[in-house]
Protein backbone atom coordinates (compact mmCIF):
# COMPACT_ATOMS: atom_id res chain seq x y z
CA UNK A 1 0.00 0.00 0.00
CA UNK A 2 1.30 3.62 -1.02
CA UNK A 3 -0.33 7.06 -0.95
CA UNK A 4 1.15 9.66 -3.05
CA UNK A 5 -0.06 13.28 -1.31
CA UNK A 6 -1.12 15.21 -4.18
CA UNK A 7 -2.13 19.29 -3.67
CA UNK A 8 -3.87 21.30 -6.54
CA UNK A 9 -6.33 24.19 -7.78
CA UNK A 10 -8.88 22.84 -10.22
CA UNK A 11 -11.76 20.46 -8.81
CA UNK A 12 -12.51 20.23 -12.87
CA UNK A 13 -8.83 18.97 -14.22
CA UNK A 14 -8.96 16.40 -11.23
CA UNK A 15 -12.32 15.17 -11.05
CA UNK A 16 -12.86 15.09 -14.96
CA UNK A 17 -9.40 12.66 -14.62
CA UNK A 18 -10.23 10.33 -11.98
CA UNK A 19 -14.09 10.05 -13.46
CA UNK A 20 -12.61 9.22 -17.14
CA UNK A 21 -11.66 5.84 -16.94
CA UNK A 22 -14.50 3.72 -18.96
CA UNK A 23 -13.99 1.13 -15.15
CA UNK A 24 -14.20 4.28 -13.00
CA UNK A 25 -16.34 3.17 -9.77
CA UNK A 26 -17.10 5.23 -6.97
CA UNK A 27 -16.57 3.17 -3.77
CA UNK A 28 -17.90 6.15 -1.45
CA UNK A 29 -18.64 9.88 -1.55
CA UNK A 30 -19.81 12.55 0.94
CA UNK A 31 -21.36 16.23 0.83
CA UNK A 32 -21.41 15.78 -3.46
CA UNK A 33 -24.25 15.91 -5.45
CA UNK A 34 -23.74 12.84 -7.88
CA UNK A 35 -25.29 13.46 -10.53
CA UNK A 36 -23.07 13.76 -12.83
CA UNK A 37 -19.34 14.64 -13.01
CA UNK A 38 -21.03 18.36 -13.76
CA UNK A 39 -22.71 18.33 -10.47
CA UNK A 40 -20.12 16.18 -8.56
CA UNK A 41 -17.29 19.65 -9.53
CA UNK A 42 -19.64 22.12 -8.98
CA UNK A 43 -20.78 20.29 -5.19
CA UNK A 44 -16.50 21.04 -4.41
CA UNK A 45 -16.31 24.14 -5.90
CA UNK A 46 -19.08 25.68 -3.81
CA UNK A 47 -17.54 24.99 -0.89
CA UNK A 48 -14.87 25.53 -1.90
CA UNK A 49 -15.61 29.78 -1.65
CA UNK A 50 -16.53 29.61 1.80
CA UNK A 51 -12.26 29.91 2.27
CA UNK A 52 -11.36 32.14 -0.56
CA UNK A 53 -7.94 32.51 0.48
CA UNK A 54 -6.84 28.92 0.17
CA UNK A 55 -5.29 28.57 -3.28
CA UNK A 56 -4.71 25.26 -3.35
CA UNK A 57 -7.83 23.85 -2.00
CA UNK A 58 -8.00 20.46 -4.16
CA UNK A 59 -6.52 17.36 -2.33
CA UNK A 60 -5.83 14.16 -4.18
CA UNK A 61 -4.48 11.25 -2.51
CA UNK A 62 -4.04 7.93 -5.02
CA UNK A 63 -3.65 4.77 -3.03
CA UNK A 64 -1.76 1.33 -4.31
CA UNK A 65 -1.60 -2.38 -3.77
CA UNK A 66 0.74 -4.77 -4.15
CA UNK A 67 -0.64 -7.08 -7.18
CA UNK A 68 -0.21 -9.63 -4.80
CA UNK A 69 -3.07 -8.40 -2.55
CA UNK A 70 -5.25 -8.34 -6.22
CA UNK A 71 -7.50 -11.29 -4.65
CA UNK A 72 -8.27 -9.03 -1.69
CA UNK A 73 -9.46 -6.02 -2.83
CA UNK A 74 -13.19 -5.99 -2.90
CA UNK A 75 -14.68 -3.01 -3.03
CA UNK A 76 -15.77 -3.31 0.25
CA UNK A 77 -12.45 -3.91 1.14
CA UNK A 78 -10.65 -0.63 -0.37
CA UNK A 79 -13.49 1.49 0.40
CA UNK A 80 -12.59 0.50 4.28
CA UNK A 81 -8.71 0.71 3.58
CA UNK A 82 -9.85 4.33 1.54
CA UNK A 83 -11.68 5.71 4.49
CA UNK A 84 -9.41 4.35 7.77
CA UNK A 85 -6.99 5.95 5.33
CA UNK A 86 -8.40 9.18 5.78
CA UNK A 87 -9.25 9.05 9.30
CA UNK A 88 -5.66 8.80 10.29
CA UNK A 89 -4.41 11.57 8.24
CA UNK A 90 -7.25 13.75 9.94
CA UNK A 91 -9.28 14.31 6.59
CA UNK A 92 -12.98 15.21 8.50
CA UNK A 93 -15.74 16.87 8.30
CA UNK A 94 -15.41 17.86 4.69
CA UNK A 95 -16.40 16.36 1.50
CA UNK A 96 -14.94 13.37 -0.51
CA UNK A 97 -15.02 11.11 -3.29
CA UNK A 98 -13.55 7.74 -3.10
CA UNK A 99 -12.68 6.12 -6.52
CA UNK A 100 -11.74 2.91 -7.76
CA UNK A 101 -9.38 2.33 -11.56
CA UNK A 102 -9.36 -1.44 -12.60
CA UNK A 103 -6.85 0.38 -15.87
CA UNK A 104 -3.43 -1.04 -14.43
CA UNK A 105 -1.87 -4.54 -12.60
CA UNK A 106 -1.95 -3.25 -9.41
CA UNK A 107 -5.63 -2.45 -7.85
CA UNK A 108 -6.00 1.67 -6.99
CA UNK A 109 -8.10 4.09 -6.00
CA UNK A 110 -8.02 7.71 -6.00
CA UNK A 111 -9.34 9.89 -3.10
CA UNK A 112 -10.79 13.58 -3.88
CA UNK A 113 -11.13 16.00 -0.81
CA UNK A 114 -11.85 19.65 -0.70
CA UNK A 115 -9.35 21.02 1.93
CA UNK A 116 -12.11 23.54 2.99
CA UNK A 117 -13.97 21.46 5.09
CA UNK A 118 -18.18 22.18 6.29
CA UNK A 119 -16.87 24.97 8.81
CA UNK A 120 -14.84 26.95 6.35
CA UNK A 121 -11.53 25.37 7.97
CA UNK A 122 -8.66 24.31 6.28
CA UNK A 123 -7.48 21.22 6.28
CA UNK A 124 -3.68 20.70 7.38
CA UNK A 125 -1.39 19.42 5.21
CA UNK A 126 1.03 20.05 8.21
CA UNK A 127 4.05 16.89 7.77
CA UNK A 128 1.70 14.75 5.61
CA UNK A 129 4.39 13.34 3.78
CA UNK A 130 5.52 11.66 6.72
CA UNK A 131 2.45 11.20 8.39
CA UNK A 132 1.31 9.49 4.86
CA UNK A 133 3.93 7.11 5.21
CA UNK A 134 3.51 6.31 8.73
CA UNK A 135 -0.30 5.28 8.16
CA UNK A 136 0.66 3.44 5.14
CA UNK A 137 2.60 1.16 7.51
CA UNK A 138 0.38 0.88 10.13
CA UNK A 139 -2.65 -0.22 7.69
CA UNK A 140 -0.29 -2.37 6.17
CA UNK A 141 0.26 -4.27 9.36
CA UNK A 142 -2.95 -4.06 10.68
CA UNK A 143 -4.38 -5.99 7.74
CA UNK A 144 -1.38 -7.99 6.90
CA UNK A 145 -0.83 -6.31 3.60
CA UNK A 146 2.18 -6.99 1.01
CA UNK A 147 5.02 -4.53 1.38
CA UNK A 148 6.29 -2.94 -1.58
CA UNK A 149 9.12 -4.50 -3.54
CA UNK A 150 11.82 -1.68 -2.90
CA UNK A 151 14.98 -0.60 -4.60
CA UNK A 152 16.58 -3.71 -4.65
CA UNK A 153 14.28 -5.40 -6.94
CA UNK A 154 14.25 -2.64 -9.18
CA UNK A 155 15.06 -3.74 -12.58
CA UNK A 156 17.58 -1.55 -13.66
CA UNK A 157 18.04 -2.45 -16.88
CA UNK A 158 14.30 -1.50 -18.22
CA UNK A 159 14.72 1.96 -16.69
CA UNK A 160 16.13 5.19 -19.18
CA UNK A 161 18.31 7.83 -18.70
CA UNK A 162 18.27 9.89 -15.17
CA UNK A 163 16.10 7.18 -13.49
CA UNK A 164 18.35 4.38 -14.88
CA UNK A 165 21.24 6.62 -13.20
CA UNK A 166 19.96 6.85 -10.06
CA UNK A 167 19.79 3.27 -9.25
CA UNK A 168 22.96 2.31 -10.68
CA UNK A 169 24.46 5.11 -8.14
CA UNK A 170 22.10 3.80 -5.24
CA UNK A 171 23.69 0.36 -5.80
CA UNK A 172 27.00 1.36 -6.38
CA UNK A 173 27.18 3.42 -2.55
CA UNK A 174 24.95 0.58 -1.16
CA UNK A 175 27.98 -1.99 -1.87
CA UNK A 176 31.10 -0.06 -0.71
CA UNK A 177 29.86 1.90 1.98
CA UNK A 178 30.03 -0.96 4.76
CA UNK A 179 33.80 -1.08 3.83
CA UNK A 180 34.57 2.57 3.09
CA UNK A 181 36.23 4.06 6.64
CA UNK A 182 36.09 7.63 5.90
CA UNK A 183 35.09 10.16 3.33
CA UNK A 184 38.39 10.21 1.36
CA UNK A 185 37.89 6.25 1.39
CA UNK A 186 34.34 6.69 0.20
CA UNK A 187 34.75 9.59 -2.78
CA UNK A 188 38.03 6.97 -4.01
CA UNK A 189 36.20 4.06 -4.40
CA UNK A 190 33.34 5.78 -5.86
CA UNK A 191 35.66 7.87 -8.89
CA UNK A 192 37.10 4.48 -9.81
CA UNK A 193 33.03 3.52 -10.74
CA UNK A 194 32.34 6.73 -12.54
CA UNK A 195 30.42 8.57 -9.79
CA UNK A 196 31.84 11.83 -8.36
CA UNK A 197 30.91 13.79 -5.33
CA UNK A 198 30.09 17.53 -4.93
CA UNK A 199 29.74 19.24 -1.57
CA UNK A 200 27.75 22.08 -0.88
CA UNK A 201 29.15 24.13 1.60
CA UNK A 202 27.73 27.50 3.73
CA UNK A 203 29.44 30.58 1.69
CA UNK A 204 30.34 32.20 4.81
CA UNK A 205 31.29 29.35 6.56
CA UNK A 206 32.43 27.01 4.43
CA UNK A 207 30.56 24.50 6.99
CA UNK A 208 29.65 21.59 4.69
CA UNK A 209 25.53 21.62 4.35
CA UNK A 210 24.80 18.86 1.89
CA UNK A 211 26.01 16.49 -0.14
CA UNK A 212 24.97 15.43 -4.10
CA UNK A 213 26.74 12.76 -6.59
CA UNK A 214 27.08 12.86 -9.90
CA UNK A 215 27.47 10.11 -12.79
CA UNK A 216 27.85 11.07 -16.51
CA UNK A 217 25.23 14.38 -17.14
CA UNK A 218 23.13 13.41 -14.03
CA UNK A 219 23.02 14.44 -10.11
CA UNK A 220 21.27 13.55 -7.42
CA UNK A 221 21.22 14.92 -3.86
CA UNK A 222 21.97 12.00 -1.78
CA UNK A 223 18.40 12.06 0.29
CA UNK A 224 17.14 12.18 -3.41
CA UNK A 225 18.84 8.76 -4.06
CA UNK A 226 17.88 7.81 -0.93
CA UNK A 227 17.44 8.40 2.99
CA UNK A 228 20.58 6.96 4.07
CA UNK A 229 22.65 9.03 1.74
CA UNK A 230 22.01 12.24 3.04
CA UNK A 231 24.93 14.37 4.09
CA UNK A 232 23.70 14.02 8.01
CA UNK A 233 23.45 9.88 7.35
CA UNK A 234 26.87 9.49 5.86
CA UNK A 235 28.49 12.13 8.28
CA UNK A 236 27.33 10.11 11.35
CA UNK A 237 28.67 6.77 9.70
CA UNK A 238 32.10 8.17 8.83
CA UNK A 239 32.53 9.47 12.80
CA UNK A 240 31.01 13.30 12.21
CA UNK A 241 34.52 14.05 10.14
CA UNK A 242 34.34 17.41 8.29
CA UNK A 243 35.00 16.03 4.37
CA UNK A 244 36.60 18.93 3.16
CA UNK A 245 39.33 19.40 6.13
CA UNK A 246 39.80 15.40 6.10
CA UNK A 247 40.82 16.04 2.85
CA UNK A 248 43.06 19.14 3.81
CA UNK A 249 44.82 17.47 6.28
CA UNK A 250 48.73 16.66 5.47
CA UNK A 251 49.89 13.14 5.28
CA UNK A 252 53.19 12.39 6.83
CA UNK A 253 55.29 9.65 5.07
CA UNK A 254 55.54 6.36 6.68
CA UNK A 255 58.67 5.22 5.66
CA UNK A 256 60.44 8.87 6.89
CA UNK A 257 59.40 8.07 10.58
CA UNK A 258 60.10 11.39 11.71
CA UNK A 259 57.16 12.90 14.01
CA UNK A 260 55.58 16.32 13.40
CA UNK A 261 57.95 17.75 15.54
CA UNK A 262 60.56 17.04 13.29
CA UNK A 263 58.67 18.02 10.39
CA UNK A 264 58.34 21.34 11.55
CA UNK A 265 62.06 22.23 13.00
CA UNK A 266 62.84 21.66 8.91
CA UNK A 267 60.30 23.55 7.73
CA UNK A 268 62.24 26.19 10.01
CA UNK A 269 65.70 25.26 9.21
CA UNK A 270 64.26 25.57 5.21
CA UNK A 271 63.48 29.37 6.02
CA UNK A 272 66.43 29.90 7.90
CA UNK A 273 68.72 28.97 5.12
CA UNK A 274 67.55 30.97 3.06
CA UNK A 275 68.13 33.80 4.71
CA UNK A 276 71.70 33.57 4.41
CA UNK A 277 72.86 30.24 6.82
CA UNK A 278 73.16 31.87 10.17
CA UNK A 279 72.42 28.48 11.82
CA UNK A 280 73.38 25.12 10.81
CA UNK A 281 70.63 23.17 10.70
CA UNK A 282 70.40 20.90 7.36
CA UNK A 283 66.73 19.87 6.99
CA UNK A 284 65.71 16.17 5.06
CA UNK A 285 64.93 16.78 1.87
CA UNK A 286 60.74 16.65 1.94
CA UNK A 287 59.20 14.26 0.25
CA UNK A 288 56.59 15.61 -2.56
CA UNK A 289 52.64 14.94 -1.19
CA UNK A 290 50.70 13.35 -3.79
CA UNK A 291 47.77 15.56 -4.69
CA UNK A 292 44.40 14.70 -3.84
CA UNK A 293 41.46 14.18 -6.12
CA UNK A 294 39.95 17.84 -6.88
CA UNK A 295 36.26 17.99 -5.39
CA UNK A 296 33.67 20.09 -6.60
CA UNK A 297 32.77 22.37 -3.76
CA UNK A 298 29.27 24.44 -4.15
CA UNK A 299 28.85 27.20 -2.15
CA UNK A 300 25.72 29.04 -1.37
CA UNK A 301 25.80 32.63 -2.78
CA UNK A 302 26.19 35.96 -0.25
CA UNK A 303 22.87 37.83 -0.32
CA UNK A 304 23.80 41.39 -1.80
CA UNK A 305 24.60 43.99 1.37
CA UNK A 306 25.88 40.95 3.55
CA UNK A 307 29.22 42.27 4.80
CA UNK A 308 31.84 39.53 4.77
CA UNK A 309 32.34 37.83 7.77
Amino acid sequence: MIGKIVKGRSFKGCISYVLSDKEAKILASEGVLETDTKSIINSFYMQSLLNPKLSKCVGHIPLSFSPDDKERMTDQFMERLAKEYMQAMGIENTQYLIVRHNNTSHPHLHIVFNRVDNDGKTISDKNDRYRNEKVCKQLKDKYNLTYGRGKENVNVEKLKGAEQTKYEIYHTIKSILPKAKSWQQFEDTLKQKGISIEYKLNGQTDEVQGVSFKKGEHSFKGSDIDRKFSYGKLNTHFGENNPVQEQQQIAIPKETGSSVTENLVSGVGDALSVVGGLFDIQPNEAEEQPRQPQRRIIKKKKRRGQSPS
